[in-house]
């Protein structure tokens, strides 16, 4: 290895650290404030470690916080984003497998305009939709509720979804489903038996896409929620805005890490299946 590879490869390495370092400073200021006292944070400095490192601040945040008039904590408003979260993902996902399907491998005339509408829908100002949703919504009597903020966010999810199958069933092989159709399978069980098993990694990218979108929303959260029904971004942003005598940081910093938990999860735990996915076609054709 010659000396001049020798530095590039320590300069580069150096300037990666430093971007990793510039990144990661407010996670790291977050959680050591979340582990002191009060006190400790009045003393210390913003970079200090922790003294005595503690738990209390996630305790209260979890279940003793107040956020507004009532003092229950983030667990009630964290619950209703799993509720919430999960069979949105799980739909939007299955209806834009189904719809990436059918607009790639079973066109039809105005496929592609229908496409093209949905497409439109991607890039749609989310503030567009409040007042004809919230309409809607009142008509199917899911005002105000966590089944109707689910609704919300599987139709706009859908072009999202819907985008990420097209692209890559384009790339599955056309003989596959001729095959199939001459071994007499249907529209269905080609979709279940041969597409779907193929599209592991789209699957995986779009999972976790919808996650990532429906958990960190705030807009449709604070519009579309009832007072038992609201999201943990709306919890969170009612706890960090309760005024009290004394402005607990680290309580906000612990509710805070809460709030963000479940992504960091997902990604630390299938983030190279994100990767993946992604060179493997969801952003192909």
């Amino acid at each position: 290895m010659t000396p001049r590879l020798t530095f590039h490869r320590v300069a580069l390495l150096a300037m990666l650290l430093l971007f990793a370092a510039f990144f990661l400073t407010p996670l790291y200021v977050m959680l050591s404030t979340s582990l002191k006292s009060m006190d400790e944070v009045r003393t210390g400095t913003l970079l200090s470690l922790p003294a005595t490192p503690n738990l209390q601040a996630w305790a209260k945040a979890w279940s003793q916080a107040c956020t507004g008039t009532d003092c229950g904590g983030l667990q009630p408003f964290f619950m209703n984003s799993v509720w919430m979260v999960l069979p949105a993902v799980g739909v939007s996902t299955l209806i834009g497998a189904v719809n990436g399907y059918v607009l790639s491998k079973w066109r039809f005339r105005g496929s592609e305009f229908m496409f093209a509408l949905l497409l439109f829908g991607v890039f749609m100002p989310m503030q567009v939709v409040l007042l004809p949703m919230s309409q809607v919504l009142g008509w199917l009597g899911l005002a105000s509720s966590i089944w109707g903020l689910m609704l919300v966010h599987v139709i706009a999810g859908i072009p999202s979804t819907t985008l990420f199958f097209r692209n890559y069933h384009v790339g599955l092989p056309d003989e596959l489903i001729k095959a199939a159709m001459l071994d007499g399978a249907g529209f269905w069980q080609i979709f279940w038996r041969i597409v779907l098993p193929l599209s592991t990694p789209i699957i995986v990218v779009t999972l976790i896409w919808q996650f990532t979108n429906i958990w960190n929303d705030f807009l449709y959260g604070v519009v579309f929620s009832g007072a038992d029904s609201k999201p943990i971004t709306v919890g969170l942003n009612n706890l960090a805005n309760t005024s009290s005598s004394v402005k607990e940081y680290n309580v906000d910093m612990a509710a805070a890490l809460i709030a963000a938990l479940p992504t960091l999860v997902v990604y630390v735990l299938a983030g190279k299946y994100f990767v993946r996915g992604l060179t493997a076609g969801a952003v192909k054709g």
